[in-house]
């Protein structure tokens, strides 16, 4: 049954629902400082990490969950909109054929650089010019699963709120604290890190199983393409490498990420 303070929109020519689909270009979601995140499961994760949906939708089959209640509720305490929209909605707004049954929008949301304690935690990551929203969505779900204390953007990167990166987290985005730099902010703000900033290269010689990790670790990794910038490879500790014993030269960054992640965290 529909709550009484649920708006029913079955438009696809609805403002609100126009306006959501707008979300799905950059220039749009930097304009409104706005996002979309769809499923339950990543709106739950958000509303029990205190951060609720401006706007809530969802389709009639999840109505009676509870989980969607739980997430209908504390939209409209948070000030937000609950909308029950039929399936071709839900389509259009997520572009998918076989779409989630909720979508959520929300606020865009940084942690300053300079907010960051080092020390609050043993490995941190930092992406130079990531360009692969699935990349990085799958670096921060990582980060989440190892209990890293946040990842830091550095230049010019994909962006983090696509909805092609928050899906690829998987609820974690809204666990993990995401900070942005320019690359000379972050070379600056490096100077003063406590511990050990570790880098990877193709040609560097130390094992990345061997080198001296000093807590808090920072891993800094370059893009997808180039790797990292001499520039940054030198303000690391340490440039390490992930062996190759096969034909290929490379790993895809999320995967070499992750490596990188639990070799620091064990």
């Amino acid at each position: 049954m529909t709550d009484p303070e649920t708006r029913v929109v079955t438009s696809l020519s609805n403002a609100t629902v126009k306006a959501v689909r707008a979300l799905h270009m950059r220039k749009v979601r930097e304009e409104t400082g706005q996002f979309i995140a769809e499923g339950l499961k990543i709106v739950t994760e958000a509303v029990e990490l205190g951060h609720a949906p401006r706007i809530l939708m969802y389709g009639r089959d999840a109505a009676d969950h509870p989980l969607l209640q739980a997430a209908a509720e504390a939209t409209r305490q948070a000030g937000g909109e609950v909308i029950e929209v039929n399936r071709d909605i839900l389509e259009k707004v997520s572009r998918r054929e076989n779409p989630q049954a909720v979508v959520g929008v929300f606020a865009q949301a940084f942690t300053d650089l300079t907010a960051i304690d080092p020390r609050s935690n043993s490995c941190w990551v930092a992406l130079q010019a990531v360009r692969d929203p699935g990349n990085l969505g799958t670096i921060i779900r990582t980060a989440d699963a190892a209990g890293c204390g946040g990842v830091i953007l550095v230049g010019d990167t994909c962006d983090p709120f696509s909805v092609e990166a928050v899906r690829a987290t998987m609820g974690s985005f809204f666990a993990v604290k995401i900070a942005r730099a320019t690359v000379e902010e972050f070379i600056a703000w490096r100077g003063s890190w406590p511990g050990s900033v570790v880098g990877t290269l193709l040609t560097a010689t130390t094992d990345h199983r061997s080198a001296a990790y000093v807590s808090p670790t920072l891993i800094l990794m370059g893009n997808e393409q180039q790797g990292l910038p001499p520039e940054l490879a030198a303000v690391c500790d340490v440039n390490v490498k992930i062996p190759m014993r096969g034909r290929a030269d490379s790993l895809n960054l999320s995967v070499a990420t992750g490596i990188m992640i639990y070799a620091v965290t064990g």
